[in-house]
């Protein structure tokens, strides 16, 4: 199975250092993975020269290093006078013009992943220009992302053999246990919004998951259920309660119970389990 970090962590980095600059005003951004005790920059916006590109940034180490050790963000309104940072990487940085420079760690289940920065080159803009707010929102988004391609790649690890190896028939345990994978993957799959190729790679999983437990996916029914019904419905079937459902698909509770209701009413049950089971008939759920 190919890594989903090796082929799409560095496109989301490049995405949240271009959100930074624009959302943060910052003329230059930068950003890089923690590897091997230090981040190395891979992606830039705005740079006037290549001196950032591939710079090593030892842990407690200038700005970003100190940053990762203390796992929250650094700033520093001139970087060249500052005596709170060593200056390891003075040539780096002041080559390309820095005076401001903000440092912010990205942290995935309390590690340091990575470090995204905002700067302002000399006489290019004023200190007040910048917004420190949308650079650290940037940084948990791009956690939030990673954590979830990291979750999706635990569970397609775990599932695999019960999709490729398993025996064709399932017992009860065992079909429980894909149905609740079934509604946690859509769960999953509804809170990946920048990564289109992940969220259909969730879903072929998700099908072949349903095909396994006993429902075959050429079954055609002529009852549809938007994607959200069939999420909400999904976590009834394992016994989920509204506001756990709510909390776990980041929707308001009467938002999660207008879902069921229009579910209900397009299969014509009178209960959310006897939703279940007629969805199930359909061939709509595990």
């Amino acid at each position: 199975m190919r890594s989903l970090e090796a082929t799409s962590d560095e496109d989301l980095l490049r995405a949240a250092v271009l959100k930074l600059s624009v959302c943060g005003h910052f003329p230059i951004a930068f950003g890089g993975f923690v590897s091997r005790g230090a981040v190395t920059i891979s992606t830039l916006v705005g740079n006037r020269r290549d001196s950032l590109t591939g710079l090593r940034v030892e842990t407690d180490r200038g700005l970003g290093g100190r940053a990762i050790s203390e796992s929250r963000p650094r700033i520093t309104s001139d970087y060249e006078a500052s005596r709170n940072i060593t200056h390891d990487y003075d040539a780096a940085v002041l080559s390309e013009g820095i005076r401001y420079l903000m440092a912010v760690p990205v942290i995935v289940d309390r590690v340091p992943r990575g470090v995204i920065y905002g700067g302002v080159h000399h006489g290019e803009a004023t200190l007040g220009s910048v917004l420190a707010a949308p650079a650290i929102r940037v940084a948990q988004e791009l956690a939030t992302e990673l954590a979830v391609r990291e979750e999706v790649e635990r569970r397609l690890m775990a599932l695999r053999q019960h999709l490729d190896d398993g025996p064709p028939g399932l017992n009860p345990a065992q079909l429980a246990e894909v149905r609740e994978g079934v509604a946690e993957l859509r769960g999953i799959a509804s809170s990946v919004t920048h990564d289109p190729a992940l969220r259909a790679r969730i879903t072929g999983v998700e099908s072949r998951l349903s095909a396994l437990g006993g429902i075959p996916i050429t079954l055609a029914s002529r009852i549809t259920l938007a994607p959200r019904e069939l999420d909400v419905l999904g976590y009834v079937a394992i016994g989920t309660s509204n506001a756990e459902i709510a909390r776990a698909l980041q929707l308001a509770d009467s938002t999660v119970k207008a879902y069921l209701g229009t579910a209900m009413t397009k299969l014509g049950a009178h209960s959310r389990f006897q939703a279940v089971q007629l969805a199930r008939r359909a061939g709509l759920l595990p």
